[in-house]
């Protein structure tokens, strides 16, 4: 592939979490987190998106949300855990996309909030329709995922060079 190609990033928050006596690492999703995970993987699957990569956080939220939505997805695309997608930082997020090989065209991170909200309001210097109207009111919830798009290298990934073109809530 070739840096001028145009490259997919769909950022999923993990679904609701339970708030159980283990850490914050170990939560498990809650009932509705795991009835809602299946349906974004039924949505992501409807998008036609193929992912070449899924970066995921190493929170057992995060790990039971892809491995529910993964199974919806016609391809299963390889899968990285990372611990930095835990608790990161927006400029830790853009860092960590930098790293990524040009051989990839379209890549889901799976995480959390703020993170999840915070990259995609960073990334999105245009939007179609009224995703980021919808993405701003709606607070990013559990669940939720939001699609973008952008030309360049992994590397060139910065504030503003992307293009928000899709926005689902599980609760639309």
């Amino acid at each position: 592939m070739s840096v001028d190609t145009t490259r997919t990033i769909v950022l999923l928050r993990h679904a609701k979490a339970d708030w159980s006596d283990t850490s914050d690492h170990e939560r498990p999703l809650a009932e509705r987190g795991r009835t809602d995970a299946p349906v974004a993987g039924r949505k992501l699957a409807d998008s036609g998106i193929t992912f070449d990569l899924a970066v995921c956080s190493t929170a057992a939220r995060t790990r039971e949300t892809w491995k529910l939505a993964v199974h919806e997805l016609p391809e299963r695309p390889r899968t990285v855990y990372e611990d930095r997608v835990y608790e990161a930082s927006l400029g830790e997020l853009i860092a960590l996309l930098n790293e990524t090989p040009d051989t990839v065209g379209s890549l889901i991170l799976i995480g959390h909030n703020p993170g999840m909200h915070a990259l995609a309001d960073a990334l999105a210097g245009e939007a179609e329709g009224d995703h980021l109207a919808r993405m701003s009111r709606s607070g990013f919830p559990t669940g939720s995922y939001a699609t973008l798009t952008f030309t360049g290298s992994w590397k060139s990934l910065e504030h503003g060079v992307g293009t928000l073109t899709g926005f689902w809530t599980p609760h639309d």
